[in-house]
């Protein structure tokens, strides 16, 4: 990923690069992605991106490059599962429904309380890693028609760049289709 990543429709207007990161949940991220070994450290939007639409925007990408973090609630034992998709795409929950849960088990909504408590984060600026709890996550083989694609990095403001078999290999997730047929 080298001059690509940045060379990804970023101009210095959109966003800083800073050593200090001004929340806790993004020095996690940070954290976490040095220990891995990632090149590239969490970025700060000028902007909050708190959809994917915004974070495409403000970084000059294509809607799909925006790795979306969506947290559901598995009722059965009340733990997070993460499904990381593309941002052009929607999570058929049936489908998820059926990769994380046993005969009979559901699937539910997490409220923005449950999201918070479960992963460390808040809605908008979910980070595929450095979870507070670690959820049972899924990513969508959508991501895969990128090269380079963009994550938050635990705050709305804060992203971070990486490709797809990096996503995978950093979380250790399986990779399935997780979304709506109609989308695809």
């Amino acid at each position: 990923m080298g001059s690509g990543v940045m060379g990804a429709g970023l101009t210095s207007a959109s966003m800083t690069s800073s050593p200090a990161f001004p929340s806790p949940a993004i020095q996690r991220v940070a954290d976490r992605l040095a220990a891995l070994g990632h090149a590239h450290a969490p970025v700060m939007l000028d902007d909050a991106a708190r959809t994917a639409q915004q974070a495409a925007d403000a970084l000059g990408v294509a809607l799909g490059q925006i790795a979306k973090s969506i947290i559901f609630r598995r009722k059965s034992d009340e733990r997070a599962v993460l499904v990381i998709t593309s941002g052009d795409r929607r999570v058929d929950e049936k489908r998820v429904q059926a990769l994380v849960c046993g005969a009979g088990e559901k699937l539910g909504r997490a409220d923005a309380e449950f999201v918070k408590a479960q992963t460390g984060f808040s809605i908008g600026g979910v980070a595929p890693l450095a979870h507070a709890n670690e959820p049972v996550t899924l990513i969508d083989r959508e991501l895969f028609r990128f090269d380079v694609i963009w994550a938050a990095a635990g705050h709305p403001h804060a992203v971070f760049p990486l490709t797809p078999q990096e996503l995978a290999r950093y979380t250790g997730a399986p990779v399935h289709d997780v979304v709506q047929a109609s989308d695809a």
